[in-house]
């Protein structure tokens, strides 16, 4: 099992589930309660400093928003009675709610302060468990997203002397919003794995899309058949990840970790497992120590099967962060599942696995054409990989 072989962080206060869109929306704030809770019950966070959110102003905010988006977000969150869409906001996706700015930036500053934890040296890696908020562009709100705080965190490390960076988001939804902020910066290595554009919002991350004309080959995306599942996922991860984060060489690996990419997410169309979504974690993991010296900052993300995914998946992603991996075959402690019922009225599940082998075929051992998964990924290669002068072909 591997070992965080350094300080490891959690930033996180209980505040931060202020980012409430409202009852009816499939982003509900209880994932990340339910996922501390958990964590907690499980003694995965004895093994993480847990630090404290701080609010991010305006300037950190502007870094990668136009005050226009800004301005539109505190008038909102002031009135949202009266509020007349605009922004993105106001939508279905991204409805107003009281303080929405203040709420918003909160995550920002949660962000960038795992980002300082892992430049500081405070902490080896860090985790931003409500951050992920990966498809606000510069100028609107976007997918439940109202801020960029992964966008903000990249910039920081920019200005503090970080000459590169690669960003991984494993979350079933292009990150559409990071990529575009940092398209034509080559300093930004954006890669995304993500159910393809033709059948799921936002309907973008192509292979073709591989970064603007100074920053050629460094927008990488795997666009995946639904139905994908664990042993097409993790071919897909491998056959494309590890190759480009060696080459980029980054000084931080930043990761997105949206766990809607299970099967009984509602919103889309993948078909990992848990234990597919925890072999990911530690491939991540394993990288940063490879490529960046350890300096990793793990964000949340997506994911809206609310009791019987987020807390397992993201759990799991805790205890690697801390460098305690936990044991898939654990058992969600009774503590816990007594709040689930007692709180929502529901059963928790029972155990951190879903009893799956997280196998994959390498490839190395040859792709096969005759399958849209296998194009899918050699499309990526073809596109991308000469700009690194790696080898397309296995």
């Amino acid at each position: 099992m591997p070992s965080c072989s350094g300080p490891a962080s959690v930033v996180f206060d209980p505040t931060l589930t202020e980012y409430d869109f409202g009852p009816s929306h499939p982003m509900s704030p209880v994932r990340v309660d339910l996922t501390m809770r958990l964590a907690r019950d499980l003694g995965v966070l004895d093994h993480l400093r847990m630090v404290d959110a701080p609010m991010a102003d305006d300037e950190l905010v502007a870094t990668v928003h136009e005050p226009g988006l800004i301005d539109a977000v505190k008038r909102a969150g002031k009135d949202p009675g009266a509020f007349e869409p605009a922004y993105g906001l106001g939508s279905e996706d991204n409805p107003v709610f009281p303080d929405m700015h203040r709420a918003a930036a909160h995550v920002v500053g949660a962000t960038t302060e795992a980002a300082r934890q892992v430049w500081s040296g405070e902490s080896l890696h860090s985790v931003s468990i409500c951050g992920g908020l990966h498809h606000a562009m510069p100028d609107r709100a976007s997918g439940f997203c109202i801020y960029n705080d992964v966008a903000a965190g990249i910039r920081w490390l920019l200005v503090n002397g970080a000459e590169r960076i690669a960003y991984v988001d494993v979350d079933v939804h292009h990150g559409d919003g990071v990529e575009r902020i940092f398209y034509d910066d080559p300093r930004v290595l954006t890669i995304s794995l993500h159910e393809t554009g033709q059948a799921l919002f936002p309907g973008t991350g192509f292979p073709q899309d591989s970064g603007g004309p100074d920053a050629e080959g460094t927008a990488v995306n795997v666009a995946l058949p639904p139905g994908t599942s664990d042993a097409g996922w993790l071919r897909a991860f491998h056959a494309v990840v590890p190759a480009l984060v060696r080459d980029f060489a980054p000084a931080v690996l930043v990761t997105q970790h949206g766990c809607d990419s299970h099967r009984d997410d509602p919103l889309a169309d993948l078909m990992l497992s848990v234990d597919g979504q925890r072999a990911s974690y530690l491939a991540l993991h394993d990288l940063a120590h490879e490529v960046s010296g350890g300096r990793w900052v793990a964000t949340g993300g997506g994911g809206y099967a609310l009791v019987d995914v987020v807390p397992r998946a993201w759990s799991h992603l805790l205890a690697i962060v801390g460098g305690q991996p936990l044991d898939p075959r654990t058992e969600t402690p009774e503590s816990w599942r007594a709040h689930v019922r007692e709180a929502l009225g529901r059963s928790a599940p029972t155990r951190l696995t879903d009893g799956r082998d997280a196998a994959y075929r390498d490839w190395s051992e040859g792709y096969d054409p005759g399958t849209w998964l296998d194009r899918s990924i050699q499309a990526t290669r073809e596109q991308i990989f000469p700009f690194h002068a790696l080898d397309p072909f296995p």
